[in-house]
């Protein structure tokens, strides 16, 4: 029995050991993968900042070509209308999908609700115009298409 106590006590060793060795690979291999995220954010950051500066160049660029032939303030307010409109076709380009969804044609007893009681936002589907088709044959087990 002695030796079987003693074996116990180098599995335990042994399992501590290997978890701390899996503790330390695993926290490496995350710091290994946040620097790597962290580089790419700043990458990301400092090419918005520089396309944020080429853009106010660019529109200062428009302001003073303006300014050769109109006062000041109308070349401003040319390049001001120039870059919202530039900004709304970009926000679209982005955005392709999201449109207004269609009001409902008729409903039956005053408006529709904004979304269904669920709460997800959904429009509920239009009402038929006209009563479904009432079948020539009785619905019986041995017809085709009966559902039981």
């Amino acid at each position: 029995m002695d030796r079987l106590d003693h074996l116990e006590h180098l599995d335990k060793q042994l399992v501590e050991e290997l978890a701390q060795v899996a503790r330390e690979t695993v926290r490496d291999e995350l710091r290994e993968q946040t620097r790597k995220q962290r580089r790419t954010a700043t990458l990301y950051a400092a090419s918005g900042a520089a396309a944020l500066y080429a853009g106010a160049a660019l529109a200062l660029a428009v302001g003073l070509a303006l300014a050769t032939g109109l006062p000041g303030w109308g070349a401003a307010l040319i390049t001001a209308a120039i870059m919202g409109v530039v900004a709304y076709a970009l926000r679209g380009a982005a955005h392709p999908k999201h449109g207004h969804p269609a009001p409902p044609a008729h409903v039956i007893g005053g408006t529709a609700p904004a979304g269904p009681p669920s709460g997800l936002g959904l429009p509920y589907p239009p009402m038929p115009t006209e009563p479904p088709d009432a079948p020539d044959t009785p619905d019986t087990p041995d017809t085709p298409g009966h559902r039981a």
